[in-house]
């Protein structure tokens, strides 16, 4: 073969190399481009993050030699929290520990501190959508004002929070919500304790979240939604679904398997309440 004839093999090859990465690329559909840009964006804020942890501990321990039981895992979620700031991350982390030994002074709030709200029986705990993260069903129709006030309130949603936790497996880190509002009415407007629940959850609790489904919002519900939107942060929003009672299953079907979704939504779990829950 001639070396005139090489060079136009070798054109050929490369022409036909171009056209099938055209083809491919054509064949790549909007969601692909999609996933593969998120990915790439995961990849680098992953490695962002890893520099960034070492920094953030080392500003804390500075100021809270207790930060040292302090896992990597957590500080990454108060960066994530904060955009990766380390000021404002390192600021939020100092918060959440000190918060920590003022109102879980024992590691661990007790049943025997939330003794009304338990008696509510207003939350569950049981499955886990298909990325593995566990679901905790709040009948909100169930939640009235006790007699333990508002302090009793925030322990038992610190002992919820802290039990969903504990349920997470290994390289998971959030869990999911269904907020059923069924029944809903003025008496369950507990205002100061919905954003006293939402407060702990942004600040002492942060990227534990994974989403919120709210079914069987009533229209009441509205007016009450109007005046703790604003309190919710933009992170957070973005996790809160509303739910078309018309098309519920086939929503939580989207994440959950019929498995394990509860009964009281065409699933085959029943209800379990979070302090029997093991």
């Amino acid at each position: 073969m001639s070396k005139a004839e090489e060079r136009r093999l070798a054109s050929g090859l490369n022409s036909m190399s171009m056209n099938c990465q055209e083809i491919m690329e054509s064949k790549e559909t909007t969601e692909d481009k999609e996933t593969r840009s998120e990915q790439q964006d995961n990849m680098k804020n992953n490695l962002m993050e890893q520099t960034k942890i070492p920094q953030v501990r080392a500003i804390v321990e500075r100021q809270d030699p207790s930060s040292k039981e302090v896992d990597d895992l957590t500080i990454r979620r108060f960066l994530r929290a904060r955009d990766l700031d380390i000021g404002k991350a390192s600021s939020m982390l100092l918060r959440y520990l000190k918060w920590r030994r003022e109102f879980v002074p024992n590691g661990s709030v007790s049943l025997l501190e939330t003794p009304n709200e338990v008696a509510q029986n207003k939350m569950f705990l049981q499955g886990s959508d298909k990325k593995g993260r566990p679901i905790t069903v709040i009948l909100g129709a169930r939640h009235v004002r006790s007699k333990g006030g508002l302090e009793e309130f925030k322990r038992f949603v610190v002992y919820g929070f802290d039990k969903i936790c504990s349920r997470m497996p290994p390289g998971q880190e959030k869990f999911v919500v269904i907020g059923d509002l069924e029944g809903w009415g003025y008496a369950n407007s507990d205002i100061h304790g919905y954003l006293a629940g939402l407060s702990i959850l942004q600040e002492y609790y942060p990227e534990r979240l994974a989403k919120v489904f709210l079914v069987h919002a009533p229209y009441i519900f509205m007016a009450v939604w109007k005046i703790v939107y604003p309190f919710i942060d933009k992170n957070t929003r973005k996790k809160i679904v509303f739910v078309d009672n018309r098309k519920l299953k086939s929503t939580l079907l989207e994440e959950i398997d019929e498995s394990q979704i509860p009964d009281i939504y065409g699933g085959k779990l029943p209800l379990i309440p979070i302090h029997q829950s093991k």
